[in-house]
């Protein structure tokens, strides 16, 4: 008889799933080449009290994950909705919040800016979250060592996944969300301008009945290769009005004339900064499958 659960950790190919009476089982997959995720739906084979073998993984609803040259990296199933954390100090990486969001908007998954320590001086930070909320995206200063009680109306109702680099504050807010947990955090090394890392394997939280978190693990890199060209584009907000309406059928967006989008960049109603990334990855993508 199989019993349905849900993971709620992963730990490479190792996996805590949570029963319906609550009972936590660390299971494996059948095969070697099943890859599951925190928020996966699955059905397990108990094999003893406490350890049980996933059978079977549930049609996803969403599934976020990252891809380079050579393979995939799951990073959540059915998810709701995405919390990309920033902080102003350390520096955060501009190119990877852009491709988190573009991660997020072809896995139709809505994303939620989050600038962490904002009590920190830093107008540079606060001026680029000024340009993504324009862009329709909920931005949120926060300093949630004083205070996550602002984050917790965007989490009613969702699953969501907290992503972002290491030393942005996201273990913090886990601890702000959900004392009990008592996740650990680090000082920032400030030599490496970057975070130590805190989470090795990716946690999934139960908020109240209808609202779940996942803490992962933090991120230096986000490949996109499993993004097609017509993704890439969709995937840019701004983009899309002018989607369809260029000269030629099949152009890139990159230097063809009568292209809408280069012309809207011109026009400065799409960032160069935004072209930029887009360009970037088209071009990597290209020498993945071309190359």
């Amino acid at each position: 008889m199989l019993e349905q659960g849900l993971i709620v950790a992963a730990f490479g190919k190792r996996y805590n799933v949570e029963l319906a009476d609550g009972r936590i089982l660390s299971c494996v997959t059948r095969g070697k080449k099943v890859d599951n995720a925190a928020g996966d739906r699955v059905s397990v084979k108990l094999t003893s009290n406490k350890e049980g073998v996933i059978e079977k993984t549930a049609e996803r609803d969403t599934l976020l994950y990252r891809s380079n040259a050579f393979k995939s990296k799951i990073l959540a199933a059915n998810v709701t909705q995405i919390l990309i954390v920033l902080a102003t100090q350390p520096s955060f990486y501009e190119d990877l919040l852009n491709r988190c969001l573009i991660a997020a908007e072809a896995a139709g998954i809505r994303a939620v800016i989050i600038l962490n320590k904002s009590d920190l001086p830093n107008p540079d930070a606060l001026d680029k979250l000024a340009r993504y909320a324009q862009l329709g995206y909920i931005s949120l200063p926060l300093n949630a060592k004083a205070s996550v009680d602002a984050l917790r109306p965007i989490l009613a109702g969702h699953t969501s996944i907290l992503v972002g680099q290491s030393g942005m504050g996201k273990s913090t807010i886990i601890n702000g969300l959900l004392p009990e947990v008592r996740s650990k955090t680090q000082e920032i090394s400030t030599t490496l301008d970057s975070g130590k890392h805190t989470t090795t394997a990716t946690h999934l939280y139960h908020l109240d009945n209808d609202s779940a978190i996942i803490d992962s693990p933090g991120l230096q890199e986000f490949g996109l290769y499993h993004i097609d060209s017509i993704a890439l584009e969709y995937a840019f907000v701004e983009f899309r009005p002018h989607i369809g309406h260029c000269k030629f059928n099949n152009c890139t967006h990159t230097h063809e004339p009568g292209c809408m989008i280069l012309q809207a960049v011109a026009k400065g109603e799409i960032a160069p900064a935004r072209h930029q990334i887009f360009q970037q990855i088209r071009a990597e993508n290209a020498v993945h499958i071309y190359g």
